[in-house]
């Protein structure tokens, strides 16, 4: 039987050519390895065509490929159809926002003018009220002075017919008063 090493021992017989040179060392080269997983490639790989598993392999991945090429461009799609709506919503936001605020523009002007007419209305108002307090006021004053400049003027008077009046005279003028009542009474009655 023949050493397995025999054919890898007489590689270090070659004369090295320049900086160029072959390892024989086999242990540093690992061959021993290499033999054992080509071993067991073929050994397991009988009756398998290596080119074409190889090619299922490739096609396999290929279509594995394909397929998340295939997956991503429709989530692509689903999401740039998202981004389209999501816009779209945005635009019609912004165009609500717009009108909201040109509307709340609007509606801030018209309370502020219905404010400024309410504040001119309450302020004629009172004034009206002021108005109408002082003419109150300045009529009821004019009563008091006419009030008291005539019970001035009756007890002047009462004063004068008092020191004028003698008895028989007053007598005179009481009937003459109760004569005139009579005659009115007839009248109305």
């Amino acid at each position: 039987m023949k050493n397995v090493t025999d054919p890898f021992l007489s590689l270090g017989f070659w004369p090295s050519a320049g900086s160029f040179g072959l390892n024989t060392d086999i242990l540093a080269t690992n061959p021993i390895n290499l033999s054992v997983v080509l071993g067991v490639l073929i050994f397991f790989g009988k009756g398998v065509c290596v080119s074409c598993l190889l090619s299922d392999l490739l096609d396999n991945r290929k279509q594995r490929i394909l397929k998340t090429i295939r997956n991503s461009e429709e989530l692509r799609g689903g999401a740039l159809e998202q981004l389209e709506k999501a816009r779209d919503r945005l635009r019609k936001i912004e165009i609500e926002a717009d009108q909201f605020r040109v509307n709340g523009y609007s509606e801030i002007e018209r309370e502020k003018l219905n404010l400024i007419n309410s504040t001119y209305k309450t302020l004629e108002q009172l004034e009206n009220y002021k108005n109408e307090t002082i003419h109150f006021e300045q009529q009821r004053a004019i009563n008091q002075v006419r009030q008291r400049v005539f019970q001035q003027a009756l007890q002047g008077a009462l004063g004068t017919l008092n020191s004028c009046l003698n008895n028989e005279l007053h007598l005179r003028t009481i009937s003459t008063n109760i004569g005139m009542f009579g005659t009115m009474k007839e009248i109305t009655g």
